[in-house]
C-alpha cells in the first residue's frame, strides 16, 4: 500500500502461475480472478491491470494465447477493472497473471490482524481445489468435480468483499498457496489470538475427499502440514483426510471473514442469499496466541 492522502491509499498485488485447467479461456479466468482477490480481502477495489505473459510463441499457436487473454479480460470487465497494458516473454512453460493496482480507504483497510476473541469466522468457497486439480492431472477427474472447482475458481470475491465492508468485518484474508489451516494460522498469529475450528461446517468439494483417499494430494499440501502442523491442535475424531483437505493449497479461493458473532450469521444468510456457499466454521478465542484447534 502506498498512502495518497488522508482518504485514498493505492494497493498493489501481483500474481502469475501456470496453467490448471485444460482450456485456455477458463485458464485466463482463473488467473484474474486470483489475482484480484488480495485487494478484496483487504476492503479495496481493484482499478487497474496488467498482464504478465509467459508463452512458447513458437510452438504453441498464438490463438491459444489469444483465449488466455480472452479470458483474463472477460473477469477484469465484469470487475471494472480496466486493462492498462502488460508484458510478455518468449518462454517454455505457460504463465498468465495480473499485476493490479487498487484503492483503499486507509481508516477503514481490512487487514489479517484485526480478529477479536468472541469473533465469528466465515468462509465463502469450499475447500478442495488443488486435490481436484491433481486428479485432473493425473486422469481421473470427473467432468463434474471439474466443472464444480472451475466453477469456484472463476467467481470474483467482489460480492463477498462488498458484503464484508457493510458488516464491518474486524479481519479478513483470502484462502490460497498456504490453504485454509496456513492462512488462518496467519490471521491468528497477526491477530495475537487462537481460534476454534468445527471441522463438519467446512464447505468442501466431495470429489476432492475421494481422489485425497486415493492419493492425489499435491506436494503443496504436504510442505504446508510440514510447515504449519506444531501450531495445530486436531481432535482424535477429525479424518485424516479431512485433515488433508485443510492443508490443500487453493486456487483462487474465497475469503476467511472474523466479525462480531452478532452479524455473523446475517452475513452468511446474506452471502448464501448472492448463491455463495458461505459457512459460519468457528470462532475467534483469546487464545493460545497464534494458534488454532480442529474439532
Amino acid at each position: 500500500m502506498y498512502q495518497l492522502d488522508e482518504e485514498t491509499a493505492l494497493v498493489q498485488t501481483v500474481d502469475f502461475f501456470t496453467p490448471i485447467v485444460d482450456d485456455p479461456f477458463t485458464f485466463g479466468q482463473i488467473a484474474v480472478v486470483n489475482a484480484l482477490s488480495d485487494v478484496y480481502a483487504m476492503g479495496g477495489t481493484p482499478l487497474t491491470g496488467m498482464n504478465l505473459v509467459a508463452f512458447p510463441i513458437k510452438s504453441l499457436s498464438s490463438s491459444i494465447l489469444k483465449e488466455i487473454l480472452r479470458g483474463g479480460l472477460s473477469k477484469m470487465n465484469e470487475a471494472g477493472v480496466a486493462l492498462v497494458g502488460g508484458h510478455t516473454v518468449d518462454d517454455p512453460e505457460i504463465k498468465y497473471g495480473l499485476a493490479v493496482t487498487g484503492i483503499v480507504n486507509p481508516k477503514k483497510i481490512i487487514t489479517n490482524a484485526g480478529a477479536k476473541p468472541g469473533d465469528r469466522l466465515i468462509l465463502t468457497k469450499p475447500l478442495g481445489t488443488g486435490i481436484i486439480s491433481t486428479a485432473l492431472k493425473g486422469g481421473i477427474a470427473a467432468d463434474e468435480a471439474v466443472r464444480k472447482i472451475v466453477e469456484s475458481m472463476i467467481a470474483l470475491n467482489q460480492k463477498s468483499a462488498e458484503w464484508m465492508k457493510a458488516f464491518e468485518a474486524h479481519s479478513c484474508t483470502d484462502i490460497t498457496g498456504f490453504g485454509f489451516i496456513g492462512h488462518s494460522l496467519e490471521m491468528a498469529s497477526a491477530s495475537k489470538a487462537g481460534m476454534v475450528i468445527e471441522s463438519k461446517r467446512i464447505p468442501i468439494f466431495s470429489e476432492a475427499l475421494d481422489y485425497a483417499r486415493s492419493g492425489f494430494v499435491p506436494g503443496g499440501a504436504y510442505s504446508n502440514r510440514d510447515f504449519f502442523s506444531c501450531r495445530v491442535d486436531v481432535h482424535p475424531d477429525v479424518s485424516p483426510t479431512l485433515i488433508d483437505l485443510l492443508y490443500d493449497p487453493q486456487t483462487s479461493g474465497g475469503l476467511l471473514i472474523s466479525l462480531p458473532a452478532e452479524k455473523a450469521s446475517t452475513l452468511a444468510e446474506r452471502l448464501q442469499g448472492e448463491k455463495i456457499d458461505a459457512r459460519i466454521i468457528g470462532e475467534v478465542t483469546q487464545g493460545p496466541p497464534g494458534k488454532i484447534r480442529i474439532l
